[in-house]
Protein backbone atom coordinates (compact mmCIF):
# COMPACT_ATOMS: atom_id res chain seq x y z
CA UNK A 1 0.00 0.00 0.00
CA UNK A 2 3.03 2.32 0.86
CA UNK A 3 4.17 1.63 -2.61
CA UNK A 4 1.37 2.23 -4.51
CA UNK A 5 0.75 5.09 -2.44
CA UNK A 6 4.54 6.48 -3.28
CA UNK A 7 3.84 5.75 -6.94
CA UNK A 8 0.43 7.86 -7.53
CA UNK A 9 2.22 10.60 -5.64
CA UNK A 10 4.75 10.52 -7.91
CA UNK A 11 2.29 9.88 -10.74
CA UNK A 12 0.54 13.09 -9.76
CA UNK A 13 3.59 14.93 -9.25
CA UNK A 14 4.39 14.14 -12.93
CA UNK A 15 1.36 15.15 -14.24
CA UNK A 16 1.36 18.45 -12.31
CA UNK A 17 4.30 18.99 -14.35
CA UNK A 18 3.19 18.22 -17.53
CA UNK A 19 -0.48 19.83 -17.80
CA UNK A 20 1.31 23.11 -15.35
CA UNK A 21 -1.64 23.39 -13.28
CA UNK A 22 -2.10 22.38 -9.09
CA UNK A 23 -4.94 20.16 -8.31
CA UNK A 24 -7.57 20.70 -5.63
CA UNK A 25 -6.94 19.00 -2.61
CA UNK A 26 -10.05 17.24 -3.05
CA UNK A 27 -9.45 15.66 -6.47
CA UNK A 28 -6.07 14.22 -4.86
CA UNK A 29 -7.79 12.59 -2.36
CA UNK A 30 -10.61 11.02 -4.86
CA UNK A 31 -7.64 9.99 -6.74
CA UNK A 32 -5.48 8.10 -3.41
CA UNK A 33 -8.63 6.46 -2.83
CA UNK A 34 -8.35 4.40 -6.29
CA UNK A 35 -6.08 2.48 -4.35
CA UNK A 36 -8.07 0.77 -1.78
CA UNK A 37 -10.62 0.27 -5.13
CA UNK A 38 -11.19 -3.22 -6.91
CA UNK A 39 -10.30 -1.85 -10.08
CA UNK A 40 -6.61 -2.43 -12.10
CA UNK A 41 -4.69 0.94 -12.21
CA UNK A 42 -1.01 1.48 -13.22
CA UNK A 43 1.13 4.50 -13.16
CA UNK A 44 0.14 4.90 -17.11
CA UNK A 45 -3.21 5.43 -16.54
CA UNK A 46 -3.12 7.95 -13.59
CA UNK A 47 -2.70 10.78 -17.07
CA UNK A 48 -5.82 9.30 -18.19
CA UNK A 49 -8.32 10.02 -15.16
CA UNK A 50 -10.61 12.20 -16.01
CA UNK A 51 -9.14 15.57 -13.20
CA UNK A 52 -11.18 18.60 -13.41
CA UNK A 53 -8.62 20.96 -15.37
CA UNK A 54 -10.70 24.06 -13.67
CA UNK A 55 -9.57 24.42 -10.38
CA UNK A 56 -12.19 26.28 -7.82
CA UNK A 57 -9.32 28.02 -6.53
CA UNK A 58 -7.46 28.82 -9.80
CA UNK A 59 -7.02 32.62 -9.63
CA UNK A 60 -7.51 34.26 -13.41
CA UNK A 61 -4.77 37.12 -12.11
CA UNK A 62 -2.31 33.70 -12.37
CA UNK A 63 -1.91 33.65 -16.05
CA UNK A 64 1.32 34.02 -16.69
CA UNK A 65 1.59 31.41 -18.81
CA UNK A 66 -1.59 31.95 -20.91
CA UNK A 67 -2.42 33.02 -24.34
CA UNK A 68 -4.47 36.32 -24.11
CA UNK A 69 -5.24 35.71 -27.56
CA UNK A 70 -6.40 32.19 -26.73
CA UNK A 71 -8.38 33.07 -23.81
CA UNK A 72 -10.44 35.95 -25.57
CA UNK A 73 -11.58 33.69 -28.10
CA UNK A 74 -12.28 31.16 -25.77
CA UNK A 75 -14.27 33.38 -23.31
CA UNK A 76 -15.65 34.96 -25.99
CA UNK A 77 -16.36 32.40 -28.79
CA UNK A 78 -16.94 29.43 -26.35
CA UNK A 79 -18.51 31.10 -23.32
CA UNK A 80 -16.00 29.64 -21.04
CA UNK A 81 -15.20 31.93 -17.68
CA UNK A 82 -11.68 34.09 -17.30
CA UNK A 83 -10.79 31.23 -14.90
CA UNK A 84 -11.22 28.05 -17.42
CA UNK A 85 -10.41 29.71 -20.38
CA UNK A 86 -6.59 30.73 -18.49
CA UNK A 87 -6.75 26.87 -17.55
CA UNK A 88 -7.27 25.36 -20.86
CA UNK A 89 -4.71 28.07 -22.55
CA UNK A 90 -1.95 26.33 -20.90
CA UNK A 91 -2.65 23.15 -22.89
CA UNK A 92 -1.73 25.74 -26.10
CA UNK A 93 0.94 23.44 -26.74
CA UNK A 94 3.04 26.85 -27.77
CA UNK A 95 0.01 28.03 -30.22
CA UNK A 96 0.66 31.53 -30.65
CA UNK A 97 -2.88 32.53 -31.45
CA UNK A 98 -6.74 31.26 -31.40
CA UNK A 99 -6.41 29.24 -35.07
CA UNK A 100 -5.55 26.06 -33.84
CA UNK A 101 -8.82 26.03 -31.74
CA UNK A 102 -11.05 27.71 -34.04
CA UNK A 103 -10.50 24.99 -36.30
CA UNK A 104 -10.98 22.26 -34.26
CA UNK A 105 -14.45 24.20 -33.25
CA UNK A 106 -15.26 24.53 -36.53
CA UNK A 107 -14.92 20.90 -37.47
CA UNK A 108 -16.49 19.55 -34.14
CA UNK A 109 -19.12 21.53 -35.82
CA UNK A 110 -19.39 20.07 -38.62
CA UNK A 111 -20.01 16.76 -36.78
CA UNK A 112 -22.96 18.43 -35.17
CA UNK A 113 -21.84 19.90 -32.43
CA UNK A 114 -23.82 22.47 -30.82
CA UNK A 115 -21.71 25.22 -28.84
CA UNK A 116 -23.18 23.58 -25.47
CA UNK A 117 -21.35 20.39 -26.65
CA UNK A 118 -18.10 21.98 -27.51
CA UNK A 119 -17.99 22.97 -23.98
CA UNK A 120 -18.61 19.91 -22.65
CA UNK A 121 -15.96 18.41 -24.96
CA UNK A 122 -13.55 20.84 -23.71
CA UNK A 123 -14.16 20.41 -20.01
CA UNK A 124 -13.80 16.76 -20.51
CA UNK A 125 -10.32 17.02 -22.27
CA UNK A 126 -9.33 20.34 -22.80
CA UNK A 127 -6.01 18.96 -25.11
CA UNK A 128 -8.89 18.68 -27.84
CA UNK A 129 -8.74 21.93 -29.07
CA UNK A 130 -5.10 21.90 -30.11
CA UNK A 131 -5.07 18.49 -31.39
CA UNK A 132 -4.35 17.83 -35.05
CA UNK A 133 -7.67 17.14 -37.14
CA UNK A 134 -5.73 15.09 -39.98
CA UNK A 135 -4.29 12.88 -37.59
CA UNK A 136 -5.47 12.90 -34.77
CA UNK A 137 -8.70 13.30 -34.53
CA UNK A 138 -10.24 11.85 -37.62
CA UNK A 139 -8.55 8.90 -37.28
CA UNK A 140 -9.96 8.40 -33.77
CA UNK A 141 -13.04 9.00 -34.82
CA UNK A 142 -13.36 7.14 -37.42
CA UNK A 143 -12.88 3.86 -35.27
CA UNK A 144 -15.88 4.87 -33.50
CA UNK A 145 -17.91 5.75 -36.62
CA UNK A 146 -17.13 2.42 -38.10
CA UNK A 147 -19.04 0.84 -34.98
CA UNK A 148 -22.23 2.45 -35.99
CA UNK A 149 -21.80 5.96 -33.93
CA UNK A 150 -22.66 8.55 -35.67
CA UNK A 151 -24.61 11.66 -36.00
CA UNK A 152 -26.05 12.52 -32.58
CA UNK A 153 -24.87 9.73 -30.79
CA UNK A 154 -21.36 10.57 -31.69
CA UNK A 155 -22.14 13.78 -30.31
CA UNK A 156 -23.43 12.73 -27.24
CA UNK A 157 -20.31 10.15 -26.64
CA UNK A 158 -17.47 12.62 -27.79
CA UNK A 159 -18.75 15.12 -25.47
CA UNK A 160 -18.56 13.08 -22.39
CA UNK A 161 -15.58 11.11 -23.32
CA UNK A 162 -13.25 13.56 -25.05
CA UNK A 163 -10.26 12.19 -23.51
CA UNK A 164 -10.68 8.88 -25.72
CA UNK A 165 -9.37 11.23 -28.55
CA UNK A 166 -6.24 13.16 -27.07
CA UNK A 167 -4.86 10.85 -24.37
CA UNK A 168 -4.87 7.34 -26.17
CA UNK A 169 -2.75 5.56 -28.92
CA UNK A 170 -4.72 5.16 -31.99
CA UNK A 171 -2.47 2.04 -32.97
CA UNK A 172 -1.72 0.84 -29.84
CA UNK A 173 -4.89 1.32 -27.67
CA UNK A 174 -8.23 2.25 -28.84
CA UNK A 175 -8.23 -0.38 -31.97
CA UNK A 176 -6.70 -3.20 -30.37
CA UNK A 177 -9.34 -2.71 -27.41
CA UNK A 178 -11.94 -2.17 -29.78
CA UNK A 179 -11.08 -5.18 -31.95
CA UNK A 180 -10.78 -7.02 -28.82
CA UNK A 181 -14.43 -6.64 -27.26
CA UNK A 182 -15.46 -6.55 -31.03
CA UNK A 183 -14.80 -10.50 -30.43
CA UNK A 184 -17.06 -10.93 -27.46
CA UNK A 185 -19.79 -8.17 -28.21
CA UNK A 186 -20.29 -7.90 -31.99
CA UNK A 187 -22.55 -10.30 -33.71
CA UNK A 188 -22.43 -10.50 -37.79
CA UNK A 189 -21.28 -6.55 -38.26
CA UNK A 190 -23.81 -5.31 -35.37
CA UNK A 191 -22.25 -3.72 -32.93
CA UNK A 192 -24.74 -2.11 -30.64
CA UNK A 193 -24.18 -4.26 -27.77
CA UNK A 194 -20.21 -3.16 -28.07
CA UNK A 195 -21.56 0.37 -27.88
CA UNK A 196 -23.53 -0.34 -24.93
CA UNK A 197 -20.77 -0.98 -23.06
CA UNK A 198 -19.01 2.03 -23.96
CA UNK A 199 -21.45 3.78 -22.91
CA UNK A 200 -21.47 2.48 -19.95
CA UNK A 201 -17.77 2.20 -18.94
CA UNK A 202 -15.11 3.70 -21.14
CA UNK A 203 -12.45 2.39 -18.75
CA UNK A 204 -12.80 -0.84 -21.16
CA UNK A 205 -10.51 1.49 -23.78
CA UNK A 206 -8.30 2.79 -21.32
CA UNK A 207 -5.83 -0.38 -20.15
CA UNK A 208 -3.91 -2.69 -21.98
CA UNK A 209 -6.03 -5.16 -23.48
CA UNK A 210 -4.03 -8.26 -22.65
CA UNK A 211 -2.74 -7.11 -19.70
CA UNK A 212 -6.46 -6.91 -17.56
CA UNK A 213 -9.60 -7.62 -20.03
CA UNK A 214 -8.23 -10.98 -21.51
CA UNK A 215 -7.18 -12.15 -18.40
CA UNK A 216 -9.95 -11.35 -16.66
CA UNK A 217 -12.66 -13.16 -19.51
CA UNK A 218 -10.12 -16.15 -19.08
CA UNK A 219 -11.05 -16.12 -15.49
CA UNK A 220 -14.60 -15.79 -15.97
CA UNK A 221 -14.89 -18.44 -18.93
CA UNK A 222 -12.96 -20.63 -16.23
CA UNK A 223 -16.21 -20.36 -14.14
CA UNK A 224 -18.65 -21.41 -17.25
CA UNK A 225 -19.29 -17.95 -18.26
CA UNK A 226 -18.70 -18.28 -21.82
CA UNK A 227 -20.47 -17.05 -25.48
CA UNK A 228 -23.83 -15.16 -24.84
CA UNK A 229 -23.58 -15.19 -20.69
CA UNK A 230 -20.08 -13.88 -20.94
CA UNK A 231 -21.63 -10.80 -23.25
CA UNK A 232 -24.47 -10.35 -21.38
CA UNK A 233 -22.37 -9.51 -18.02
CA UNK A 234 -19.94 -7.52 -20.37
CA UNK A 235 -23.49 -5.31 -21.65
CA UNK A 236 -24.39 -5.32 -17.92
CA UNK A 237 -21.54 -4.35 -15.60
CA UNK A 238 -18.62 -3.66 -17.57
CA UNK A 239 -16.75 -2.69 -15.10
CA UNK A 240 -16.07 -5.99 -13.62
CA UNK A 241 -13.89 -7.02 -16.30
CA UNK A 242 -11.36 -4.47 -14.85
CA UNK A 243 -11.45 -5.28 -11.62
CA UNK A 244 -8.46 -6.82 -9.97
CA UNK A 245 -7.55 -10.39 -10.25
CA UNK A 246 -7.58 -11.16 -6.52
CA UNK A 247 -11.47 -9.12 -6.19
CA UNK A 248 -12.61 -10.98 -9.47
CA UNK A 249 -11.45 -13.99 -7.56
CA UNK A 250 -13.20 -13.22 -4.29
CA UNK A 251 -16.33 -12.49 -6.42
CA UNK A 252 -16.83 -15.60 -7.87
CA UNK A 253 -15.88 -17.50 -4.69
CA UNK A 254 -18.93 -15.70 -3.25
CA UNK A 255 -21.15 -17.30 -6.03
CA UNK A 256 -19.41 -20.41 -5.36
CA UNK A 257 -19.96 -20.14 -1.55
CA UNK A 258 -23.70 -19.63 -2.11
CA UNK A 259 -24.73 -23.22 -3.72
CA UNK A 260 -24.25 -21.92 -7.44
CA UNK A 261 -22.29 -24.38 -9.92
CA UNK A 262 -20.44 -23.16 -13.03
CA UNK A 263 -22.46 -25.19 -15.09
CA UNK A 264 -25.67 -23.36 -13.46
CA UNK A 265 -27.60 -20.79 -16.11
CA UNK A 266 -28.17 -19.02 -12.55
CA UNK A 267 -23.97 -18.33 -12.15
CA UNK A 268 -23.73 -15.19 -14.24
CA UNK A 269 -26.62 -13.73 -12.57
CA UNK A 270 -26.21 -14.25 -9.31
CA UNK A 271 -21.82 -12.73 -10.14
CA UNK A 272 -23.59 -9.78 -11.48
CA UNK A 273 -25.96 -9.29 -8.47
CA UNK A 274 -23.02 -10.01 -6.05
CA UNK A 275 -20.54 -7.34 -7.31
CA UNK A 276 -23.23 -4.97 -7.61
CA UNK A 277 -23.16 -4.65 -3.83
CA UNK A 278 -21.29 -4.87 -1.01
CA UNK A 279 -21.67 -8.16 1.30
CA UNK A 280 -23.11 -5.96 4.01
CA UNK A 281 -25.87 -4.85 1.74
CA UNK A 282 -26.75 -8.15 0.24
CA UNK A 283 -26.76 -9.40 4.01
CA UNK A 284 -29.61 -6.27 4.78
CA UNK A 285 -31.59 -7.47 2.44
CA UNK A 286 -31.57 -11.07 3.89
CA UNK A 287 -32.24 -9.48 7.18
CA UNK A 288 -35.18 -7.60 5.90
CA UNK A 289 -36.88 -10.81 4.44
CA UNK A 290 -36.20 -12.51 7.35
CA UNK A 291 -38.21 -9.57 9.17
CA UNK A 292 -40.85 -11.03 7.33
CA UNK A 293 -40.41 -14.43 9.03
CA UNK A 294 -38.55 -15.81 5.91
CA UNK A 295 -35.51 -18.32 6.86
CA UNK A 296 -32.04 -18.01 6.02
CA UNK A 297 -32.66 -20.95 3.70
CA UNK A 298 -35.38 -19.64 2.37
CA UNK A 299 -33.97 -16.67 1.23
CA UNK A 300 -30.93 -18.17 0.01
CA UNK A 301 -33.25 -20.33 -2.07
CA UNK A 302 -35.08 -16.84 -3.34
CA UNK A 303 -31.70 -15.87 -4.37
CA UNK A 304 -30.64 -19.17 -6.47
CA UNK A 305 -34.06 -18.69 -8.21
CA UNK A 306 -33.70 -15.27 -8.94
CA UNK A 307 -30.66 -13.48 -7.79
CA UNK A 308 -31.85 -10.29 -9.97
CA UNK A 309 -34.14 -9.63 -7.31
CA UNK A 310 -31.51 -8.99 -4.71
CA UNK A 311 -30.79 -6.05 -6.78
CA UNK A 312 -33.86 -4.20 -6.33
CA UNK A 313 -33.90 -1.35 -3.51
CA UNK A 314 -34.98 -2.15 -0.26
CA UNK A 315 -37.83 -0.15 -0.28
CA UNK A 316 -39.16 -1.63 -3.50
CA UNK A 317 -38.64 -4.77 -1.72
CA UNK A 318 -40.31 -4.20 1.60
CA UNK A 319 -43.31 -2.51 -0.07
CA UNK A 320 -43.53 -5.65 -2.40
CA UNK A 321 -43.76 -8.17 0.27
CA UNK A 322 -45.72 -6.37 2.49
CA UNK A 323 -48.81 -6.16 -0.16
CA UNK A 324 -48.37 -10.02 -0.97
CA UNK A 325 -48.26 -11.10 2.50
CA UNK A 326 -50.43 -8.77 4.06
CA UNK A 327 -53.03 -7.49 1.57
CA UNK A 328 -53.34 -10.36 -1.60
CA UNK A 329 -52.66 -12.82 1.17
CA UNK A 330 -49.53 -14.92 0.13
CA UNK A 331 -48.15 -17.52 2.19
CA UNK A 332 -44.31 -16.55 2.27
CA UNK A 333 -43.85 -20.42 0.63
CA UNK A 334 -45.98 -18.91 -2.49
CA UNK A 335 -43.24 -16.10 -2.83
CA UNK A 336 -40.18 -18.78 -2.20
CA UNK A 337 -41.35 -20.64 -4.98
CA UNK A 338 -42.40 -17.77 -6.68
CA UNK A 339 -39.84 -14.97 -6.16
CA UNK A 340 -40.99 -13.05 -9.87
CA UNK A 341 -43.73 -11.80 -8.13
CA UNK A 342 -41.83 -9.10 -6.30
CA UNK A 343 -39.90 -8.41 -9.51
CA UNK A 344 -43.34 -6.98 -10.68
CA UNK A 345 -43.93 -3.17 -10.47
CA UNK A 346 -46.26 -2.45 -7.75
CA UNK A 347 -47.88 0.71 -9.38
CA UNK A 348 -48.63 -0.60 -12.33
CA UNK A 349 -49.11 -4.42 -12.69
CA UNK A 350 -49.56 -5.94 -8.97
CA UNK A 351 -52.40 -3.31 -7.02
CA UNK A 352 -53.96 -2.96 -10.21
CA UNK A 353 -54.49 -6.29 -11.44
CA UNK A 354 -55.50 -7.74 -7.66
CA UNK A 355 -57.89 -4.77 -7.36
CA UNK A 356 -59.98 -5.72 -11.27
CA UNK A 357 -59.74 -9.76 -9.41
CA UNK A 358 -61.29 -8.89 -6.20
CA UNK A 359 -63.96 -6.98 -7.77
CA UNK A 360 -65.10 -9.79 -10.18
CA UNK A 361 -64.78 -11.99 -7.46
CA UNK A 362 -66.95 -10.23 -5.53
CA UNK A 363 -69.52 -10.36 -8.41
CA UNK A 364 -69.25 -14.01 -8.03
CA UNK A 365 -67.89 -14.03 -11.71
CA UNK A 366 -64.52 -15.33 -10.86
CA UNK A 367 -64.47 -18.15 -8.13
CA UNK A 368 -61.63 -17.50 -5.74
CA UNK A 369 -58.60 -20.09 -6.20
CA UNK A 370 -55.27 -20.61 -4.05
CA UNK A 371 -52.36 -18.37 -5.65
CA UNK A 372 -54.68 -17.59 -9.17
CA UNK A 373 -53.32 -13.95 -8.82
CA UNK A 374 -49.95 -15.89 -9.17
CA UNK A 375 -50.98 -16.69 -12.74
CA UNK A 376 -52.48 -12.75 -13.10
CA UNK A 377 -49.36 -11.39 -13.21
CA UNK A 378 -47.72 -13.43 -15.67
CA UNK A 379 -50.16 -12.65 -17.98
CA UNK A 380 -48.87 -10.10 -21.02
CA UNK A 381 -51.15 -6.36 -20.72
CA UNK A 382 -53.27 -7.52 -24.04
CA UNK A 383 -53.77 -11.36 -22.31
CA UNK A 384 -54.83 -9.65 -18.95
CA UNK A 385 -57.74 -7.19 -20.53
CA UNK A 386 -58.99 -10.29 -22.71
CA UNK A 387 -59.20 -12.67 -19.85
CA UNK A 388 -60.45 -10.51 -17.21
CA UNK A 389 -61.89 -7.42 -18.63
CA UNK A 390 -63.13 -7.47 -22.37
CA UNK A 391 -64.89 -10.89 -22.05
CA UNK A 392 -67.24 -9.19 -18.59
CA UNK A 393 -69.24 -6.67 -21.29
CA UNK A 394 -71.71 -6.00 -18.35
CA UNK A 395 -68.74 -5.03 -15.92
CA UNK A 396 -66.16 -3.97 -19.00
CA UNK A 397 -66.19 -0.45 -17.87
CA UNK A 398 -65.94 -0.64 -14.05
CA UNK A 399 -62.83 -2.73 -14.40
CA UNK A 400 -61.26 -0.82 -16.54
CA UNK A 401 -61.72 2.07 -14.60
CA UNK A 402 -60.66 0.29 -11.78
CA UNK A 403 -57.23 -0.63 -13.69
CA UNK A 404 -56.78 2.16 -15.60
CA UNK A 405 -57.52 4.26 -12.18
CA UNK A 406 -54.00 5.24 -10.46
CA UNK A 407 -52.86 2.85 -8.94
CA UNK A 408 -51.57 3.85 -5.14
CA UNK A 409 -54.05 6.44 -4.26
CA UNK A 410 -56.95 4.16 -6.36
CA UNK A 411 -55.77 1.21 -3.98
CA UNK A 412 -56.00 3.05 -0.82
CA UNK A 413 -59.38 4.23 -1.25
CA UNK A 414 -60.75 0.57 -1.90
CA UNK A 415 -58.98 -0.67 0.45
CA UNK A 416 -61.20 1.64 3.07
CA UNK A 417 -64.09 1.19 2.00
Amino acid sequence: MVGSGLGLRLGLRLLNRRLGIGFHIRTILSVSNLSRSNFYCTPSMVTNLSFSCFSSDASPSNSSDSNPLIVDYLVESLGLSKTQAISVSKRSLGAKDSKKPESVVHFLQQLGFSEANVRDAVRASPQILFADIEKTLKPKLQVFQELGLTGSDLVRFISKNANLLTTFSLDRRLIPCVEMLKKFLSLNGDHRALILVLHRCKFVLCGDPEARLLHNISLLESHGIVGSQLSVLFKRQPSLFLYKESALRDQLRRVVEMGFSADSMMFVHALHTISSMSPETLRRKFELFQGFGFSEEECLAMFKKMPVLFRCSEVKLKSGIEVFMNTVGFEKTVLVQRPTCLMFSLENRTIPRYRVIEILISKRLLKKEPNIFVQVLKLTEKKFLDKFVSRFKDDAEELLIAYKGDALESFKEYKST
